[in-house]
């Protein structure tokens, strides 16, 4: 990076090495100007300023992918989560059915691609990490950064759970007979509690999880969760512990496999009696539940957490990008994924429950009928449906009202049908038990829930790291010793999972930690990015760097539908909180059934302070840096005119004497080329840079620049000053001219 200032000092006292001349952009009086240089090291370059210096593309220390292949894997990995499989389907079930694509699909073109597009394409922009991002734009604005990464905190400690118990039930699924398959006897009879519930109820709730009556009571750890919690982070960190040079490469297996089980199960599925049914039940559309707002609402919040918004994943996987890729073309390559990977799951998912509900409806008759033999109704259990129906139909209710014939219904059975862990470790599993082969389709289904929590796992923590890395001082420190505190800090808080409360905990975090947070987050990127950074000079990024001008389309949700839409989920989740009291699913292991109960105060209370360190950053570092409260502010990447009496922090901030340097569009953390002038020269806009401009700032200062007075080479930060033979002579008392190389 060239950097050209024109002055007539001569230097001043270094800081450190960094720094050179006193600091002051007016003139002092004596016709001087000054000027402080920070000196930005080479792997803290920007796209932006290394291209109107002429240099290649990119950083290049900055970790890259290997391949057009590897960043998309890794895209659908983290995007592709487990809420495709067990929280579509469930939602398509209760909204409507078929009907329910319709507010599905406009949500995912009006907030989910936009949203996608800012978060990508500003990574691809500046190559920074979440922090270093919003930092950029304004440092006013810093708060974004450090708010999307607790909440990333947060979601990584209790999802690596989720994969710690889809760990136990793929150990358990090399059993034969499946350990869920049959109750646990006692004497030669079943344990009441699982003969009172059913075998895969008692196996989740009592083998795996050794539940307690409420959040209040532990019980103690149970060491079998702790050790699979303990192997879930050691696999996490030995994947992630060198960033996407170690990620990049598990990718092509977690990404894939799940599409690879799911075709399995999907020709085993509709090969099965009943698949039609399931079918039918899930997608016969009901329209009337499109005049329901609940139902929009659903699908907006489905979309926003399926697409991974806000944690800063996507910002740091476009980071790794070069400069010229294609980002609008990605974007929308993975919503189509996304959207269709959601649609088959659904399909696979719901065909196999068809076979289970049919499976449960003929169990059903056959008790039926066998106390329509005891009584003489029939002579034998062969009749067919029509002829039992007949004589269930001819009964007289009152002879027949302590004979306890079982409510056979499909749909019943159907809707039975569960969301989260219930439909994964309780429906899906029994739905599997019914199979043929079931230990085989249990280790399929088991390890491609695997693939895809550690593909979301993946990218929710190097979101988080390429944050942490962002940070000047992390830099300086082997990047697994820092995975590594990472993942001990996260398995140490993750043990409060391993109690027997632990299922009501994760609930607990899932409803809290990564609700509201996330959507102000997000809310106050696309504010960040349109409002102040400018949707024009973003869309003059995208078309830099695509060749693709964003249009109508783009420009009316990014400005106006998109904001609506995720202020219209911050509102009704802030509601729903206050006007509904929060609650969560006991188990009772004397009635073998789930019981609803409040949160306790003081749970409540951690629930609040867990939105609040969400959320505080974003308006405590804006006042902080507003007011300049911080006489120390963290420098988390370099590249910047300061002035002594201010901070990194405040650069932005400047009165308007600054005005004037309308070179520096860089921000603290781009680096780009920067020209002190004079007085005279027209005052321009502070505005953040776009690459057309920073082409043709470059091209304007190499030709006013012809003939320095001096010439200036730095060498690991140390600059010698070198006669030029071509200067004019000292008694004319021109201003000298200076280049800062920084190689």
């Amino acid at each position: 990076m060239a950097t050209k200032v024109d002055g007539t000092g001569t230097g001043g006292p270094r800081n450190n090495g960094h720094e050179m001349a006193p600091l002051n952009t007016r003139a002092r009086g004596d016709g001087t100007h000054g000027v402080t240089i920070m000196l930005s090291p080479p792997d803290r370059s920007s796209i932006g300023s290394r291209e109107a210096a002429g240099l290649p593309d990119g950083d290049p220390e900055r970790a890259a992918w290997s391949g057009k292949m590897q960043f998309f894997l890794s895209i659908i990995g983290y995007s592709v989560g487990l809420g495709n499989i067990w929280r579509f389907p469930y939602l398509c079930q209760q909204n409507g059915g078929g009907a329910f694509l319709i507010p599905f699909m406009i949500m995912l073109i009006l907030e989910g691609i936009p949203l996608f597009l800012i978060e990508l394409g500003m990574g691809q922009r500046m190559r920074l990490g979440a922090l270093g991002v919003w930092n950029t734009i304004h440092p006013w604005l810093g708060g974004i950064g450090i708010s999307s990464c607790i909440v990333t905190l947060f979601v990584a400690i209790y999802y690596n759970v989720i994969i710690t118990w889809c760990f136990f039930y793929f150990f358990n699924s090399f059993r034969v007979p499946l350990p869920w398959a049959n109750c646990p006897q006692l004497n030669g009879t079943d344990v009441p509690e699982c003969e009172r519930s059913s075998e895969t109820a008692y196996f989740w709730y009592r083998t795996t999880l050794d539940a307690s009556p409420s959040i209040e009571e532990p019980e103690g750890f149970k060491w079998w969760i702790v050790l699979c919690l303990l192997l879930s982070w050691t696999v996490v960190f030995f994947i992630v512990m060198k960033g996407i040079q170690s990620s990049g490469k598990v990718v092509y297996f977690t990404s894939l496999f799940p599409y690879i089980v799911l075709t399995i199960f999907f020709i085993r599925g509709i090969t099965l009696k009943g698949a039609g049914a399931g079918l039918m039940h899930m997608y016969t559309p009901k329209l009337e539940k499109l005049f329901e707002p609940t139902v929009w609402l659903d699908a907006a919040t489905q979309v926003f957490y399926s697409f991974g918004l806000a944690f800063g994943s996507l910002i740091a996987f476009g980071s790794y990008n070069t400069p010229k890729n294609n980002c609008v073309r990605d974007v929308i390559l993975v919503s189509v994924c996304n959207a269709f990977t959601a649609v088959y799951a659904s399909v696979v998912i719901f065909a196999i429950l068809g076979y289970k509900a049919t499976v449960g409806v003929d169990r059903c008759i056959s008790v039926n009928k066998h106390i329509l033999m005891k009584h003489g109704e029939i002579t034998s259990m062969d009749i067919d449906n029509t002829e039992y129906e007949r004589v269930m139909h001819g009964l007289d209710p009152v002879l027949t009202a302590n004979w306890t014939f079982e409510h056979c219904s499909l749909a019943e059975q159907l809707d039975s049908a569960a969301e989260g862990t219930g439909l994964a470790f309780i429906v899906f599993t029994q739905a599997i038990v019914q199979l043929p082969g079931a230990p085989f389709w249990a280790v399929l289904f088991f390890t491609m829930l695997l693939s895809l929590g550690l593909g979301s796992q993946i990218g929710i923590l190097e979101g988080m790291l390429c944050t942490i890395f962002d940070i000047d001082i992390f830099k300086r420190i082997s990047k697994p010793y820092v995975t590594g505190v990472v993942c001990i800090f996260c398995f140490t808080v993750g043990l409060i999972f391993t109690t027997g409360a632990g299922e009501y905990w994760l609930k607990m975090f899932d409803s809290f930690a990564g609700t509201i947070g996330l959507v102000v987050v997000a809310l106050m990127e696309t504010i960040a990015v349109i409002y102040i950074y400018g949707h024009k000079k973003f869309t003059e990024d995208i078309y830099q760097m695509t060749g693709i001008r964003p249009g109508v389309y783009w420009q009316m949700t990014w400005r106006y539908i998109g904001p609506v839409i995720m202020f219209g989920i911050l509102l009704s989740s802030v509601l729903s909180m206050i006007l509904k009291s929060p609650t969560y699913s006991a188990w009772n292991g004397e009635l073998g059934i789930t019981e609803t109960k409040s949160y306790p105060d003081w749970v409540l209370g951690i629930a609040l302070a867990m939105i609040v360190a969400s959320v505080l950053p974003m308006p405590l570092v804006f006042l902080l840096r507003r007011f300049q409260i911080l006489k120390v502010d963290l420098d988390i990447h370099q590249g910047s005119i300061r002035r002594n009496e201010t901070t990194a922090s405040t650069k932005e901030m400047i009165d308007e004497d600054d005005d004037d340097d309308d070179d520096d569009f860089s921000g603290p953390a781009l680096g780009g080329p920067v020209n002190v002038r004079s007085d005279s020269d027209e005052d321009d806009e502070d505005e953040p840079p776009t690459i057309g401009k920073m082409l043709s700032k470059q091209s304007s200062n190499n030709a006013h620049n012809t003939a320095p007075s001096h010439q200036s080479f730095q060498f690991k930060n140390q600059t010698h000053l070198t006669p030029n033979p071509l200067a004019a002579s000292p008694a004319r008392k021109k201003p000298f001219s200076m280049e800062v190389m920084d190689f």
